[in-house]
């Protein structure tokens, strides 16, 4: 890598990639010994036959329900859904414009997605104004107090930014609230599942290099001097 031109590398970099190295041998040489893998087999063949391996040589986690329940409750705050309201949006260069717009709007609410395809700059015109749906802090400040001071279907004043004058309106609005232990059941098992996994898998490969005695800081200081 350092002939490449994409060092000098830092030694915890170097170590880092050592290390990898030897697990991938390690592997390798265990999908061989355990007739996965044919010598001289290109590296595609390689990875499947590590998957294979991997399959074969660490079981699926099993989950329960008691691990799923308690770990929603000690991570409640993992389960708060934040409040949100999804927004259209007509952005004209003018403040008589954006005062024109709002007069219309007065007399039909029901106008605002044909005049935001006609008559609004910004990019999302074309879908009739709608921006998105957004929770606080991801909208810029004086559209973000703007917007959770309405309610569903009312549009604001005009508002000034660095872009010109935004006439906003808002569509939907979802209070705060929490999930369910029956909404989060699915991704907390997901979750943990991956974690149980991941934990396998390094135990395996840290068994394979343990009976391999591979010494990584000899490698290491070998491989730095050459």
């Amino acid at each position: 890598m350092e002939a490449r031109g994409l060092g000098p590398l830092a030694a915890e970099v170097k170590q880092g990639l050592l290390e990898t190295f030897l697990e991938e041998q390690a592997l390798l040489i265990e999908a061989r010994r355990r007739g996965l893998l044919d010598p001289g087999a290109a590296p595609e063949e390689e990875q499947r036959a590590v998957v294979r391996l991997l399959a074969d040589a660490v079981p699926p986690a099993d989950v329960t329900e008691a691990e799923i329940e308690a770990y929603f409750e000690a991570h409640a705050a993992d389960f708060r859904v934040p409040e949100t309201v999804t927004l259209r949006q007509i952005l004209v260069g003018t403040l008589n414009e954006a005062r024109d717009l709002k007069r219309r709007l007065l007399r039909d609410s029901r106008a605002f997605e044909t005049l935001a395809g006609s008559q609004s700059t910004g990019p999302e015109a074309s879908a009739g104004g709608h921006m998105g749906t957004f929770e606080r802090g991801q909208l810029p400040r004086e559209l973000e107090e703007a917007a959770f001071a309405l309610t569903p279907g009312q549009t604001s004043q005009p508002i000034e930014t660095s872009l010109g004058y935004h006439v906003l309106r808002v569509d939907s609005r979802q209070p705060a609230r929490e999930l369910s232990l029956e909404e989060a059941r699915g991704w907390i098992r997901e979750r943990l599942t991956r974690e149980r996994a991941d934990a396998a898998v390094r135990a395996f490969v840290a068994g394979l290099l343990s009976r391999a005695k591979v010494n990584n800081e000899a490698a290491f200081r070998t491989g730095s001097s050459s």
